[in-house]
């Protein structure tokens, strides 16, 4: 990331789900739910993948050995007084966590980038009017891929902070430059200090064809 987080530890590593074993999970002593244990090789690989990384970022935060469960809303379960984020794509996963007094939020995402033609699709899905207003015809794909990122970076950022779901539409990246920097501001009430109107940064770095972005509160 172009810009260094104080006090946040980041894991990733590779993987293959066409390697994964019917026993993974029991040496990594990770617990496969009756859900997961139903699903596709790909989300059950995803899913080891990106615990292994978050129990290794908690060990090195902090020294203690523990794995996030998944609560109703999907959402990982982290420690009392600890903020995390764990993003998966092509391969790849990783974690980042940080004390709460470091940062009260922190959301990751991972993304494939789009072609343009996909993301000429796409894009009245999760730009909005100002957004695709300030669309350059030559960054497309970039651009469309990375707003997707961004706001997603962002929900996991807030989510656990406000408790509220919010969508595409409630939020917008008012800007972005090729250092990995980019701005974004809220086009809804969540809370009384998430409110329509706040601003926050993010940042995001290419690997590739896979984008990276980060949101730290």
């Amino acid at each position: 990331m172009p810009r260094p987080v104080p006090g946040v530890q980041l894991v990733s590593c590779a993987f293959d789900p066409a390697h994964l074993a019917s026993d993974d999970f029991q040496r990594a002593a990770i617990e496969q739910t009756p859900a997961l244990q139903r699903s596709v090789a790909k989300r059950q690989a995803e899913y080891l993948a990106g615990r292994v990384c978050a129990r290794a970022a908690l060990q090195r935060l902090d020294g203690r050995d523990y794995v996030p469960a998944t609560g109703d809303d999907r959402a990982p379960i982290w420690p009392a007084g600890i903020s995390g984020s764990i993003t998966h794509g092509k391969g790849w996963a990783a974690a980042v966590v940080a004390r709460s007094s470091d940062c009260a939020g922190l959301g990751l995402d991972q993304e494939s980038l789009l072609d343009d033609e996909r993301a000429e699709r796409l894009a009245k899905e999760i730009l909005t009017e100002a957004e695709l207003l300030r669309l350059d015809p030559a960054q497309v794909g970039l651009t469309v891929t990375l707003t997707f990122s961004l706001k997603e970076s962002l929900f996991k950022a807030l989510y656990p902070l406000v408790l509220k779901r919010f969508y595409f539409e409630h939020a917008e990246v008012l800007e972005w430059n090729d250092a990995g920097h980019a701005r974004l501001r809220l086009l809804t009430d969540l809370s009384p200090e998430w409110h329509h109107g706040r601003e926050l940064e993010g940042q995001f770095c290419l690997m590739g064809d896979q984008l990276l972005s980060l949101v730290a509160v």
